[in-house]
Protein backbone atom coordinates (compact mmCIF):
# COMPACT_ATOMS: atom_id res chain seq x y z
CA UNK A 1 0.00 0.00 0.00
CA UNK A 2 1.61 3.52 -1.00
CA UNK A 3 2.10 5.31 1.53
CA UNK A 4 0.46 8.47 2.46
CA UNK A 5 2.56 10.42 3.31
CA UNK A 6 6.22 11.20 2.64
CA UNK A 7 9.44 12.18 4.44
CA UNK A 8 9.44 16.29 4.77
CA UNK A 9 6.10 16.10 3.94
CA UNK A 10 4.37 18.26 6.28
CA UNK A 11 7.44 20.70 6.06
CA UNK A 12 7.50 20.93 2.49
CA UNK A 13 3.71 22.14 2.55
CA UNK A 14 3.92 24.91 4.91
CA UNK A 15 6.93 26.04 2.90
CA UNK A 16 5.01 25.64 -0.37
CA UNK A 17 1.54 26.92 1.12
CA UNK A 18 2.91 29.98 3.22
CA UNK A 19 5.34 30.72 0.78
CA UNK A 20 4.95 34.75 0.62
CA UNK A 21 5.95 34.96 4.13
CA UNK A 22 9.45 33.01 3.90
CA UNK A 23 9.36 35.50 0.81
CA UNK A 24 8.86 38.43 3.14
CA UNK A 25 11.94 37.25 5.49
CA UNK A 26 14.15 37.14 2.34
CA UNK A 27 13.63 40.68 1.55
CA UNK A 28 13.58 41.76 5.05
CA UNK A 29 17.05 40.08 5.60
CA UNK A 30 17.93 41.73 2.26
CA UNK A 31 17.35 45.22 3.45
CA UNK A 32 18.78 44.97 6.64
CA UNK A 33 22.38 43.70 4.85
CA UNK A 34 21.88 47.06 1.96
CA UNK A 35 21.17 48.91 5.01
CA UNK A 36 24.27 48.06 7.35
CA UNK A 37 26.35 48.36 3.96
CA UNK A 38 25.60 52.17 3.78
CA UNK A 39 25.10 52.89 7.52
CA UNK A 40 27.62 53.27 10.41
CA UNK A 41 28.97 50.59 12.49
CA UNK A 42 26.77 51.91 15.24
CA UNK A 43 23.48 51.46 13.70
CA UNK A 44 24.47 48.37 11.69
CA UNK A 45 23.98 46.75 15.31
CA UNK A 46 20.24 47.32 14.85
CA UNK A 47 20.25 46.01 11.58
CA UNK A 48 22.36 42.89 12.09
CA UNK A 49 20.22 42.32 15.55
CA UNK A 50 16.83 41.91 13.17
CA UNK A 51 18.63 39.71 10.88
CA UNK A 52 19.78 37.33 13.43
CA UNK A 53 16.11 37.40 14.44
CA UNK A 54 14.26 36.77 11.21
CA UNK A 55 16.68 33.85 10.99
CA UNK A 56 15.97 32.53 14.34
CA UNK A 57 12.51 33.06 14.32
CA UNK A 58 11.99 31.86 10.99
CA UNK A 59 14.17 28.45 11.55
CA UNK A 60 12.59 27.65 15.14
CA UNK A 61 9.23 27.66 13.58
CA UNK A 62 10.33 25.28 11.01
CA UNK A 63 11.98 23.13 12.89
CA UNK A 64 9.07 22.38 15.23
CA UNK A 65 6.62 21.85 12.06
CA UNK A 66 9.01 19.06 10.94
CA UNK A 67 8.92 17.96 14.25
CA UNK A 68 5.07 18.21 14.83
CA UNK A 69 3.85 17.10 11.44
CA UNK A 70 6.73 15.09 10.17
CA UNK A 71 8.53 13.58 13.24
CA UNK A 72 6.33 13.23 16.03
CA UNK A 73 4.23 10.07 14.41
CA UNK A 74 0.88 12.66 14.64
CA UNK A 75 -0.27 11.43 11.13
CA UNK A 76 0.07 7.61 12.22
CA UNK A 77 -3.01 8.36 14.07
CA UNK A 78 -1.62 6.11 17.14
CA UNK A 79 -2.54 8.71 19.84
CA UNK A 80 -6.31 8.10 18.58
CA UNK A 81 -5.80 4.46 20.35
CA UNK A 82 -6.81 6.31 23.51
CA UNK A 83 -9.65 7.81 21.82
CA UNK A 84 -13.21 6.89 22.68
CA UNK A 85 -14.04 5.83 18.59
CA UNK A 86 -16.82 3.58 17.85
CA UNK A 87 -15.37 1.46 15.35
CA UNK A 88 -18.48 0.42 14.04
CA UNK A 89 -20.46 3.76 13.90
CA UNK A 90 -21.29 6.28 11.51
CA UNK A 91 -18.29 8.92 11.48
CA UNK A 92 -17.84 12.26 9.97
CA UNK A 93 -14.49 14.12 9.17
CA UNK A 94 -14.76 17.97 9.05
CA UNK A 95 -12.32 19.88 7.00
CA UNK A 96 -11.52 23.59 6.30
CA UNK A 97 -10.91 23.11 2.49
CA UNK A 98 -7.42 20.89 2.89
CA UNK A 99 -7.86 17.17 4.03
CA UNK A 100 -4.55 15.62 5.70
CA UNK A 101 -6.49 13.03 7.70
CA UNK A 102 -9.29 11.00 5.79
CA UNK A 103 -7.83 8.62 3.76
CA UNK A 104 -5.11 7.70 7.23
CA UNK A 105 -8.46 7.65 9.09
CA UNK A 106 -9.80 4.90 6.52
CA UNK A 107 -7.37 2.90 6.56
CA UNK A 108 -7.01 3.15 10.33
CA UNK A 109 -10.88 2.11 10.74
CA UNK A 110 -11.80 0.38 7.64
CA UNK A 111 -15.10 -0.71 9.42
CA UNK A 112 -16.13 3.15 9.87
CA UNK A 113 -18.69 4.52 7.75
CA UNK A 114 -17.03 7.56 7.25
CA UNK A 115 -18.21 10.36 5.69
CA UNK A 116 -15.90 13.68 4.25
CA UNK A 117 -17.08 17.36 4.44
CA UNK A 118 -15.46 20.88 3.78
CA UNK A 119 -16.61 24.38 4.74
CA UNK A 120 -14.18 26.38 3.31
CA UNK A 121 -15.80 29.14 2.03
CA UNK A 122 -13.60 31.59 0.17
CA UNK A 123 -15.63 35.04 1.17
CA UNK A 124 -15.36 33.92 4.82
CA UNK A 125 -12.23 31.59 5.12
CA UNK A 126 -9.55 33.82 3.32
CA UNK A 127 -6.10 32.58 4.35
CA UNK A 128 -4.44 32.11 0.82
CA UNK A 129 -2.57 28.81 2.22
CA UNK A 130 -5.52 27.31 2.34
CA UNK A 131 -6.32 28.57 -1.44
CA UNK A 132 -2.83 27.23 -2.60
CA UNK A 133 -3.41 23.79 -0.72
CA UNK A 134 -6.60 23.21 -2.50
CA UNK A 135 -5.25 24.34 -5.66
CA UNK A 136 -2.28 21.57 -4.93
CA UNK A 137 -4.32 18.79 -3.39
CA UNK A 138 -7.75 16.90 -4.52
CA UNK A 139 -10.43 16.53 -1.98
CA UNK A 140 -10.82 12.99 -0.73
CA UNK A 141 -13.44 10.93 -3.14
CA UNK A 142 -17.09 11.95 -2.25
CA UNK A 143 -16.15 15.04 -0.10
CA UNK A 144 -19.27 16.87 0.07
CA UNK A 145 -19.21 20.68 0.35
CA UNK A 146 -20.92 22.44 3.01
CA UNK A 147 -21.41 26.12 5.25
CA UNK A 148 -20.19 26.04 8.43
CA UNK A 149 -23.71 26.51 10.04
CA UNK A 150 -25.43 23.73 8.11
CA UNK A 151 -24.55 20.32 7.94
CA UNK A 152 -26.80 18.08 5.70
CA UNK A 153 -27.40 15.56 8.51
CA UNK A 154 -29.96 14.23 10.08
CA UNK A 155 -30.41 14.95 14.18
CA UNK A 156 -28.41 12.78 16.51
CA UNK A 157 -26.91 10.40 13.82
CA UNK A 158 -23.59 10.25 13.98
CA UNK A 159 -21.45 8.70 17.00
CA UNK A 160 -17.90 10.12 16.07
CA UNK A 161 -17.23 13.50 13.99
CA UNK A 162 -13.38 14.56 13.49
CA UNK A 163 -12.72 18.28 13.39
CA UNK A 164 -8.55 18.18 12.98
CA UNK A 165 -6.90 21.02 12.26
CA UNK A 166 -9.65 22.99 10.84
CA UNK A 167 -12.40 24.63 13.19
CA UNK A 168 -9.61 27.20 14.15
CA UNK A 169 -10.26 28.45 10.38
CA UNK A 170 -13.24 30.13 11.43
CA UNK A 171 -12.04 33.25 12.94
CA UNK A 172 -15.44 34.79 13.58
CA UNK A 173 -16.74 33.38 16.63
CA UNK A 174 -20.25 33.77 16.39
CA UNK A 175 -20.10 31.01 13.32
CA UNK A 176 -17.90 29.42 15.26
CA UNK A 177 -20.52 29.13 18.25
CA UNK A 178 -22.65 28.26 15.48
CA UNK A 179 -20.97 25.53 13.77
CA UNK A 180 -20.15 23.37 17.15
CA UNK A 181 -24.36 23.63 17.60
CA UNK A 182 -24.71 22.35 14.27
CA UNK A 183 -22.12 19.57 15.19
CA UNK A 184 -24.01 19.26 18.60
CA UNK A 185 -27.45 18.30 16.57
CA UNK A 186 -26.34 15.98 14.63
CA UNK A 187 -24.20 14.17 17.18
CA UNK A 188 -26.15 10.96 18.52
CA UNK A 189 -26.45 11.17 22.74
CA UNK A 190 -23.27 9.46 23.27
CA UNK A 191 -21.26 10.51 20.69
CA UNK A 192 -18.31 12.24 20.78
CA UNK A 193 -16.69 15.18 18.83
CA UNK A 194 -12.70 14.22 18.39
CA UNK A 195 -11.43 17.89 18.28
CA UNK A 196 -7.84 18.65 17.67
CA UNK A 197 -5.62 22.04 17.45
CA UNK A 198 -2.70 24.45 17.87
CA UNK A 199 -3.32 26.84 21.23
CA UNK A 200 -2.40 30.07 21.46
CA UNK A 201 -0.15 29.86 24.20
CA UNK A 202 2.99 29.58 25.26
CA UNK A 203 4.81 26.50 23.93
CA UNK A 204 2.92 27.83 20.44
CA UNK A 205 4.31 31.75 20.84
CA UNK A 206 7.69 30.26 21.27
CA UNK A 207 7.54 28.09 18.27
CA UNK A 208 5.41 29.93 15.82
CA UNK A 209 6.20 33.94 17.64
CA UNK A 210 2.96 36.20 16.16
CA UNK A 211 2.16 33.50 14.26
CA UNK A 212 0.03 32.13 17.25
CA UNK A 213 -2.50 34.67 17.00
CA UNK A 214 -3.85 32.52 13.95
CA UNK A 215 -5.14 29.85 16.85
CA UNK A 216 -7.47 29.87 19.29
CA UNK A 217 -6.43 30.05 23.04
CA UNK A 218 -7.87 27.12 25.21
CA UNK A 219 -10.20 29.65 27.40
CA UNK A 220 -11.98 30.78 24.00
CA UNK A 221 -12.48 26.92 23.27
CA UNK A 222 -14.13 26.15 26.45
CA UNK A 223 -16.33 29.30 25.99
CA UNK A 224 -17.68 28.54 22.53
CA UNK A 225 -18.34 24.57 24.05
CA UNK A 226 -20.27 26.38 26.78
CA UNK A 227 -22.23 28.94 24.06
CA UNK A 228 -22.98 25.26 22.02
CA UNK A 229 -24.42 23.10 25.18
CA UNK A 230 -21.22 20.91 25.20
CA UNK A 231 -18.16 20.15 27.53
CA UNK A 232 -15.02 18.29 27.07
CA UNK A 233 -15.22 14.87 28.06
CA UNK A 234 -11.53 14.72 28.13
CA UNK A 235 -8.28 16.41 26.84
CA UNK A 236 -4.75 15.34 25.90
CA UNK A 237 -1.90 17.17 24.94
CA UNK A 238 -0.69 14.91 21.43
CA UNK A 239 2.71 16.89 22.17
CA UNK A 240 3.91 20.10 23.29
CA UNK A 241 1.94 21.69 20.84
CA UNK A 242 -1.13 20.20 19.72
CA UNK A 243 -4.17 19.35 21.84
CA UNK A 244 -6.59 16.84 21.62
CA UNK A 245 -10.00 17.31 23.52
CA UNK A 246 -13.28 14.75 23.55
CA UNK A 247 -16.17 16.64 23.34
CA UNK A 248 -19.44 15.67 24.29
CA UNK A 249 -23.11 16.80 24.57
CA UNK A 250 -23.83 18.73 27.95
CA UNK A 251 -25.04 16.61 30.55
CA UNK A 252 -24.30 13.26 29.13
CA UNK A 253 -22.15 10.31 31.15
CA UNK A 254 -18.70 9.64 29.24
Amino acid sequence: MEPVRRPFHGLFNIIRFNRHLYLLSILMITACFVFNYYTTSSLSIVGYFIIYLTIATTAISLVISYYVYDLSGFYNLNWLDKVPVVLAGRSININAGFDETSLILSRKYPRLSLNVYDFYDPLKHTEISIKRARKAYPPFPGTVQIKSDLIPLNDCCVDNIFVIFSAHEIRDRAERIIFFLELRRILKPEGKIILVEHLRDVPNFLAYNIGFFHFISRSDWRKTFNAASLEISAEKKINLFVRNFIIKKNGVES
